[in-house]
């Protein structure tokens, strides 16, 4: 909760190196205001999100997990965002077999330059995850 009462969201976001990391790069630039509540955890490839990591997240104590990614097909590594997206869908699966809503994790897919996009993909999260409330694991 913030001052105010309102609840607050954490978020952490895994960002790959190339195109996420360089949108939220060009979201500064821009001077795009995102909450300021997202955790920007940088990640060689989104092909190396493992399930843990999001599960660990989760345990951690966020309310919310995004996953942002070079689009479809334009993966530095081939197939590695392909490879985040299948683990994305298998810790979402995991989450929802524990109790946790499937909604509080989702995977973006955008290119360097859509740094406006970066910022709204941030608000979209942090306000679905305000319509949730806290992560249930976190007491």
């Amino acid at each position: 909760m913030n001052s105010n009462g309102h609840f607050e969201p954490e978020i952490t976001a895994f960002t790959c190196i190339y195109c996420a990391y360089m949108a939220a790069d060009t979201a500064g630039a821009l001077k795009l205001q995102y909450p300021a509540n997202i955790k920007l955890v940088r990640l060689p490839c989104t092909g190396k999100t493992d399930v843990r990591y999001i599960l660990e997240a989760f345990e951690k104590g966020a309310d919310a997990v995004y996953v942002v990614a070079c689009p479809l097909g334009n993966c530095h590594h081939v197939r590695g965002n392909e490879r985040g997206r299948a683990r994305v869908a298998r810790a979402r699966k995991l989450l929802e077999s524990i109790g946790i809503e499937g909604e509080r994790l989702e995977m973006y897919f955008l290119s360097g330059g859509q740094g406006a996009t970066f910022a709204k993909a941030a608000r979209e999260m942090t306000e679905r995850v305000r319509k949730l409330g806290p992560n249930p694991l976190r007491q």
